[in-house]
C-alpha cells in the first residue's frame, strides 16, 4: 500500500553479503511504502554510482561498513564532503557494534547508526522500523 504522497522512494543500498540484501529487500516489499532499491556491492561502486550523472538520485543510503574496495566509513566521509551528496541523509546499517565505529560514524555525519540483529525476525523488525520512521516519519530533502 503506498503512503499518501504516493511518492517513489529511491533507497540506495550499498551492502556486500548477499543474505542481508535479501532480508533488507524482503523487509521492504512488505512493507507500505512504494520504493525502488539499488544495491552496490562495495563502496567505490557506490561513490561512483552517486558521482554518475546518470544515476538515479537516492532519498536515503542505507550504507554497512564493512566494505570491500572503499569501507563504509570512508564513502560516508566522501558524501558527506561533496556538496551535492551531502544532504542525502545515511544510515549506518552494520554488523559493527564497535563505540569507535559509532562515534566515527556520527562524527562524520551519519543521520543514524543501526546495528543489525544477527536474528531475522529482529532483522526484519529493525528494517521496518527504519521504514517506517525514514520513509514515512521524517521528511526528506527533494532531488533538487
Amino acid at each position: 500500500m503506498p503512503n499518501s504522497t504516493s511518492k517513489m522512494i529511491e533507497i540506495l543500498l550499498v551492502e556486500d553479503n548477499p543474505g542481508d540484501v535479501e532480508l533488507t529487500r524482503e523487509a521492504f516489499l512488505e512493507g507500505k511504502i512504494c520504493n525502488n532499491m539499488t544495491v552496490m556491492r562495495d563502496g567505490v561502486e557506490a561513490f561512483n554510482y552517486l558521482k554518475n550523472p546518470q544515476s538515479v538520485y537516492p532519498d536515503i543510503i542505507l550504507l554497512d561498513l564493512n566494505l570491500p574496495r572503499m569501507g563504509g566509513l570512508e564513502v560516508l566521509e566522501k558524501i558527506k564532503a561533496d556538496p551535492d551528496l551531502r544532504v542525502i541523509p545515511v544510515v549506518i546499517l552494520t554488523t559493527s557494534q564497535d563505540e569507535a565505529d559509532i562515534a566515527r560514524s556520527y562524527h562524520s555525519h551519519a543521520n543514524c547508526y543501526i546495528a543489525k540483529p544477527v536474528d531475522f525476525e529482529k532483522f526484519m523488525q529493525v528494517v521496518r522500523s527504519l521504514e517506517d520512521f525514514w520513509l514515512t516519519v521524517v521528511r526528506l530533502p527533494s532531488h533538487s
